[in-house]
């Protein structure tokens, strides 16, 4: 099989079964594989196998941040004059933080965190700007959620 399905090591009916999932992560392997037209056995196998290779890496709910009391989105472009991979890492430990991202342009970094308040904004802007490594900070605070959504776009043709 070529293109992007061998790159990521699921075929199609792997990818059937990682929709149903998606849509919902308490599905009985009974009722995925009634959705996409396989054995218990082999949806129970299957999932088994994307566990194992890392495909599926975790079941987890998807919670509103929102109803447990955090009110602040923050996007943060960083500037770090060395040990990237290092500060990334140290950031990424923080419990603010949900996305911390390698990328292009005049940033070297974008971190993703949320707060309960401008004081917990603050205090963690400034924990980065303490940091020798970062140079600069530019935070952009979320004024309103438009779409968010962690899943993947599994589309019919991967």
């Amino acid at each position: 099989m070529a293109g992007p399905l061998n790159c990521c090591m699921v075929d199609e009916l792997d990818l059937r079964i990682l929709r149903e999932l998606l849509r919902d992560g308490r599905a009985s392997f009974r009722r995925i594989a009634e959705r996409v037209g396989a054995s218990v056995s082999t949806v129970a196998s299957r999932v088994e196998s994307m566990e194992r290779r890392g495909v599926i890496r975790g079941y987890t709910a998807l919670v509103d941040p929102q109803k447990l009391g955090y009110e602040i989105t923050a996007i943060i472009a960083l500037r770090i004059s060395r040990n990237l991979l290092e500060v990334q890492r140290r950031i990424a430990r923080n419990p603010h933080v949900y996305g911390v991202y390698d990328v292009t342009g005049e940033a070297d970094s974008i971190v993703l965190a949320r707060f309960r308040s401008r004081e917990e904004l603050s205090r963690f802007v400034k924990s980065m700007l303490a940091m020798e490594e970062v140079e600069r900070t530019i935070t952009h605070i979320v004024l309103d959620i438009v779409k968010e959504d962690p899943r993947p776009p599994l589309t019919e043709k991967a």
